[in-house]
């Protein structure tokens, strides 16, 4: 009787681990892809970049930094192993984003429907649920 009992709580423990995983990898894919096209974009000044950056008020070679850090963030994420690198590059992109967040917000340029404001915060919240569900292996 306590066979199919522990057979159903394994069962039940594998179908969690690997819901769990596949929900971190869809995540973190999306986040990897997007941050990536955008450290792309601003490393090319490509698109609205320039405008993005000069019309709140910074130098235009902001674009470089960012655009580097967003692609160093993005590799350290997704490399196995160096887990500390990774606690690093988490908060990185995660203070990345909230400061783009609030420098528009200061700056009083929400964009359309404040999408300015909007879509940094949406990649804030994929970077703690990247971090949130992230496997043992990538844990301090």
């Amino acid at each position: 009787m306590s066979a199919p009992i522990a057979h159903e709580k394994n069962t039940k423990v594998e179908s969690r681990s690997i819901g769990r995983k596949a929900a971190y990898w869809t995540v973190t894919i999306i986040l990897a892809f997007s941050i990536a096209l955008s450290g792309i974009g601003q490393l090319m000044r490509y698109g609205g970049n320039v405008d993005l950056v000069t019309d709140i008020g910074f130098p235009l070679y902001v674009t470089n930094i960012l655009g580097a850090w967003k692609l160093l963030g993005v590799i350290a994420i997704i490399v196995p192993g160096l887990p500390r690198l990774k606690e690093w590059a988490y908060s990185g992109i995660f203070f990345l984003m909230t400061g783009a967040a609030l420098s528009h917000a200061f700056a009083n340029d929400y964009g359309d429907y404040g999408f300015h404001i909007i879509l940094p915060l949406v990649y804030a919240a994929l970077v703690i649920a990247s971090w949130a569900l992230r496997p043992k292996s990538r844990k301090l």
